[in-house]
């Protein structure tokens, strides 16, 4: 593990350019986190000093490429944990500013709400599932804040939540009186006009192996999932990269649709 002092330089440049809306090119010299391990401990530094910022506390948690189509598009092979926060996360329909992002995109989501604590392991999506009070469809804000997103590493992106920008969640389901999650079909619509659609089946062959996988992730972390969190499960879309004044919804099957504008 890199040396304190090195992840809290690091959360320091991560959580101001964020706050400023300034692009991301590197955090100092030697303070670069190197892999997965080290980029986890300046992830959970910058939730710690974003907590007191217009973004707020942690909530919740999105998880990302855990589909083909987005393992595709960033070129990982593997799921990625960032966090969601009280200050950029909503409910219903939302009127949001365009220029209140570096490069705004948005992803379909279905996203969960926990009501019990998922404290230990082993987990499975058998063993998870009890613990989901509600599912919604989910608009998952994303921001390019990066110089070079491609160029700057998975270590980096993992550090600064992934893209995480916010999320706006639609209206709350009991998964009890819902078909099998992994049968439900998602598109995303900007405009009016279909730009892409996808299953649940796509997240990790079903959205609660991803909620295992977090789960695994998070207790790991010394941060177990709580009841009352929100979990965003993954894309079903490839990102969509917005022009100001674009109107977005997000349609789930059994989960319904929900808008956001970006002014």
């Amino acid at each position: 593990m890199p040396e304190p002092s090195a992840i809290a330089d690091a959360a320091d440049e991560i959580s101001a350019k964020r706050l400023s809306l300034t692009p991301l090119a590197a955090v100092p010299a030697g303070a670069t986190p190197r892999d997965l391990a080290e980029a986890h401990a300046v992830r959970d530094a910058v939730h710690a000093r974003l907590a007191g910022s217009r973004i707020g506390a942690r909530i919740g948690w999105k998880i990302g490429c855990t589909t083909p189509v987005m393992q595709d598009y960033l070129g990982i092979a593997h799921p990625c944990a960032a966090g969601l926060f009280a200050g950029t996360t909503q409910r219903g329909d939302a009127a949001l500013r365009h220029g209140d992002f570096v490069r705004v995109g948005v992803e379909c989501e279905i996203a969960v709400r926990l009501v019990r604590d998922l404290p230990q392991g082993p987990f499975t999506a058998d063993g998870v599932r009890d613990a989901v009070g509600a599912a919604m469809a989910a608009i998952e804000i994303v921001d390019d804040r990066y110089v070079d997103w491609q160029g700057i590493g998975t270590p980096m992106l993992v550090a600064d939540d992934f893209f995480a920008a916010g999320a706006v969640l639609g209206r709350e389901h009991d998964p009890g009186s819902l078909p099998d999650l992994a049968t439900l079909s998602g598109r995303t619509l900007v405009d009016g006009i279909e730009v892409g659609a996808g299953i649940g089946a796509d997240v990790l062959g079903h959205p609660y192996v991803a909620l295992a996988w977090l789960a695994s992730h998070a207790s790991e972390r010394g941060l177990p999932l709580r009841a009352g969190e929100i979990i965003l499960l993954g894309s079903l879309v490839r990102t969509q990269w917005l022009a100001p004044g674009a109107v977005v919804r997000i349609e789930i099957d059994a989960l319904g649709a929900v808008e956001a504008s970006f002014a």
